[in-house]
C-alpha cells in the first residue's frame, strides 16, 4: 500500500517574477510531494491591491510553469467570493505562504475548519526582501 502524496498549495500575484519568487516557490516544492500554485486573477489583483498586474494573468501563469517547480499551475475564480473553493478542490495537506502575504490569510484557519479540512500553514521565510520585492521592482 503506497503513502499518501502530501500536496502543497501556494498562491499569489507572481507578477515581475524574480529570484525572490523562485525560492519561495522552492522552498514551497520542498515541503511536500506535489506542488500546486494559484495565480491570482487580474480582476481579483486589481480589487485588493488597487493596482493592475504588469503582466496578465495568463502571462504570469505562463512565467511559473517555465520554471518547472510547481506540478500544477492554476488560475484563481472569476468570482471573489468563491476564492477559497480551491482548497475544498485540492485539499492540500500544506498551505505555504510567502513572509509579507496578507490577502486571503486573515480568515484562512476559520475556512480551513468550515470545509473540515486539516492542513498546516506555513510561512516560508524572505530571500533578500531588501532587493527582491515586487513593489521594489515596480517602484510603488
Amino acid at each position: 500500500m503506497s503513502k499518501k502524496q502530501k500536496i502543497v498549495l501556494a498562491f499569489g500575484t507572481f507578477d515581475l517574477l524574480h529570484p525572490g519568487h523562485k525560492f519561495f516557490l522552492k522552498q514551497c516544492r520542498k515541503k511536500g510531494d506535489k506542488l500546486v500554485v494559484l495565480v491570482a486573477r487580474d480582476k481579483t489583483v486589481k480589487h485588493l491591491k488597487s493596482k493592475t498586474p504588469v503582466y496578465s494573468e495568463i502571462k504570469r501563469m505562463e512565467k511559473i510553469r517555465n520554471l518547472k517547480i510547481a506540478d500544477l499551475v492554476v488560475l484563481g475564480k472569476h468570482d471573489y467570493k468563491k476564492r477559497y473553493d480551491i482548497l475544498e478542490m485540492i485539499r492540500p495537506d500544506i498551505i505555504c505562504l510567502g513572509y509579507d502575504q496578507k490577502f486571503f490569510v486573515k480568515n484562512l484557519n476559520q475556512v480551513l475548519k468550515k470545509i473540515k479540512l486539516n492542513c498546516k500553514i506555513v510561512r516560508i521565510k524572505p530571500f533578500k526582501p531588501e532587493k527582491y520585492k515586487s513593489s521594489i521592482l515596480r517602484g510603488t
